[in-house]
C-alpha cells in the first residue's frame, strides 16, 4: 500500500470557547514521515490545537488524517497525581490493555525510550522529570503509532533531560518512519 503524501491536512480550523476565539482560520499540512514544530508563547493555543487534532474538543473545520493513521499522544500535563500509588509498569500495562497489546509491547516501548524495567517498576511519584517524560513517550508508543503528537514534551525537564528527549524523538522518527508533531514554548527574550 502506497503512503499518502500528507498524513494530516487541516483546513480553516477555528476553535471557540463561548465568545472567546482561541484559534481562527488555521490551515496546514504535515507531509508523511516529517516533523512539524508548533512554536508559540504560553496561552497561544498550542495545547488546544493538539486536543482538536485528537478529537478531544469541539472545533470547526476539516481535519483529515491519512486512513490507517495511529496516533500516539504525549500531553503537556497529565491529569494524574504523581503521588498516586501506581508504578510506571502499571501505567503502561493499563495502556496496553486498552490497545490490546501484550506485555511484549510494553517491553518494546520501554526499550525504545531507554527506560529499564527496574525504573518502570518504581512508583511514578519518585521518577525524575526526564524519566517520567520518557515513560509518557513509552505510553504513546504502545499500539505502534504512525504519528507522535508531543505537546511541550520537555516542559519541566532539566537541560540534559531535554537534550536526551529531543534525541530520542529524532531517533524514533528516523528509525521507525514516524511523523512527529510537537509544540514548544517560544521564550521571551
Amino acid at each position: 500500500m502506497e503512503r499518502a503524501e500528507h498524513v494530516l491536512e487541516v483546513s480553516h480550523l477555528s476553535i471557540r470557547f463561548g465568545r472567546v476565539s482561541v484559534l481562527s482560520d488555521v490551515s496546514f499540512r504535515v507531509p508523511t514521515g516529517t516533523a512539524l514544530a508548533v512554536i508559540g508563547p504560553n496561552g497561544a493555543g498550542k495545547t488546544v490545537l493538539f486536543k482538536a487534532l485528537i478529537g478531544a474538543i469541539r472545533y470547526e473545520c476539516d481535519i483529515r488524517w491519512e486512513p490507517g493513521t495511529r496516533i500516539g499522544y504525549v500531553p503537556q500535563k497529565l491529569d494524574l497525581e504523581r503521588d498516586v500509588p501506581i508504578t510506571g509498569m502499571d501505567f503502561l500495562r493499563a495502556r496496553a490493555a486498552l490497545a490490546r497489546e501484550s506485555d511484549a509491547g510494553v517491553s518494546r516501548a520501554l526499550a525504545l525510550v531507554g527506560v529499564s524495567t527496574d525504573v518502570a517498576e518504581r512508583p511514578i511519584g519518585i521518577l525524575s522529570g526526564g524519566q517520567f517524560q520518557r515513560l509518557l513517550v513509552a505510553f504513546a508508543l504502545i499500539g505502534n503509532p504512525t504519528v507522535l503528537l508531543l505537546d511541550e514534551p520537555t516542559a519541566g525537564v532539566d537541560e540534559p533531560g531535554q537534550e536526551q528527549l529531543n534525541e530520542l524523538v529524532r531517533r524514533l522518527q528516523q528509525d521507525h518512519g514516524l511523523t512527529v508533531v510537537f509544540s514548544l514554548v517560544r521564550r521571551q527574550v
